[in-house]
């Protein structure tokens, strides 16, 4: 009976409702989870994926991030995104061509300041016959009637330039070292007049530059600017002046009167000045709370702490006064006094052979001390004053 009624009423027998009321809760329930899938197909297309570890390192990763020191190898790239080594290697091929064109120019500028050195050394190992050859068109007076007349003339001649000599010969050096003293006498002139001067300028230029330094006040800045005056002065205008005092003094055609004036020059005092001005005075000050005097200072801080600037003063002098040429030339009237300096710029057409000679000798010193001294020369140009612990 009872199924019978379920069956007039079409009702569900599992559920007891009326199929109707079933279809229809079905479709409501299928409605509302399509709705609740496409909802989430939105959310996951909006949501994007999480991105790996080195996608995100790819997208943080710039050129300038990748060191070029750290991945000179091809295998140190294993380590970086593929996406960005072509970059990288595109990138260090126009590194490596500045870098190539860079020493390229570093290079024709090298050879064009060394290639007079390398001549004069060369050319020095040549017979006199070959030099002239070469060289002699150099030192030729050519006259014509042409000249006399005011006319231009044009010498078709080159010189020849040689960095290998066709006969190596030594004769050159036998003449300046052995057979003429009169080249080593100047060679040592040289020597007797730039030593002095460097060393007792220095040992001036530190006692004033500490004075400078240590003590203000208006003379003493009155006097440093003079200094600064006379060291901004080009030496010609102050040659009169020095060859009127040297005749007074009755010194002149002697050493002293070159020495004199160049021991008392401005620069190095100008220069150590400005660098001990550095020295940190809380150094000073425990030092004097320590009991120390002045004269402790200086020696025992102030020398110490400028020894890179003393070197740099000490190479600088003794280039400028290995070279001079106009101080002996009228201080000196005797040509036994005369340096080396005066020699070279005073070649005539019988001593050119010689002169490559002289030159390769007169060139060592310098050298030398520059070699010797290249460190300090750029630690004194370097120095800041700082106070390393």
């Amino acid at each position: 009976m009872r199924d019978q009624s379920y069956e007039k009423l079409n009702i569900d027998t599992n559920t007891g409702i009326p199929e109707d009321n079933v279809s229809e809760s079905v479709k409501v329930d299928e409605n509302e989870f399509s709705e609740v899938r496409e909802a989430e197909s939105k959310v996951e297309d909006a949501i994007e994926p999480e991105a790996s570890a080195e996608d995100v390192y790819a997208e943080n990763l710039d050129e300038e991030d990748i060191d070029e020191e750290d991945l000179d190898d091809e295998e140190d790239l294993d380590d970086v995104p593929k996406r960005k080594k072509d970059r990288y290697r595109s990138k260090k091929k126009r590194s490596l061509g500045r870098k190539i064109l860079l020493t390229f120019i570093a290079a024709v500028f090298a050879i064009s300041f060394l290639l007079p050195t390398v001549l004069t050394f060369a050319n020095s190992f040549m017979s006199e016959q070959e030099i002239s050859s070469n060289y002699g068109i150099i030192f030729n007076d050519y006259t014509s009637s042409s000249e006399e007349k005011g006319s231009r003339t044009y010498r078709s001649e080159t010189v020849n330039l040689k960095l290998i000599p066709d006969k190596v010969v030594g004769s050159q050096y036998t003449t300046v070292l052995l057979k003429s003293p009169d080249y080593l006498m100047k060679f040592w002139n040289s020597v007797l007049l730039t030593l002095p001067i460097m060393i007792f300028q220095i040992a001036i230029a530190l006692g004033a530059a500490y004075c400078f330094a240590r003590f203000r006040g208006r003379i003493r800045e009155i006097i440093f600017f003079a200094y600064l005056v006379l060291m901004l002065m080009p030496y010609q205008v102050t040659l009169v002046p020095n060859y009127l005092v040297a005749k007074w003094f009755n010194i002149l055609d002697t050493r002293w009167s070159i020495i004199l004036p160049g021991i008392f020059a401005p620069f190095s005092v100008y220069l150590l000045t400005k660098y001990m001005r550095r020295i940190p005075q809380s150094v000073i000050e425990s030092a004097k709370l320590d009991g120390a005097s002045e004269w402790n200072i200086f020696w025992r801080i102030a020398l110490p702490m400028c020894k890179g600037p003393i070197a740099s003063v000490a190479i600088l002098v003794f280039i400028d006064y290995w070279n001079m040429v106009e101080q002996p030339l009228i201080m000196l009237s005797n040509s036994s006094y005369h340096p080396l300096s005066v020699f070279l710029s005073q070649i005539n057409n019988g001593e050119i052979g010689l002169a490559f000679a002289v030159a390769t000798i007169y060139m060592v010193p310098p050298l030398l001390i520059f070699l010797y001294g290249e460190e300090y020369l750029v630690d004194g140009i370097a120095y800041s004053g700082s106070v390393k612990g």
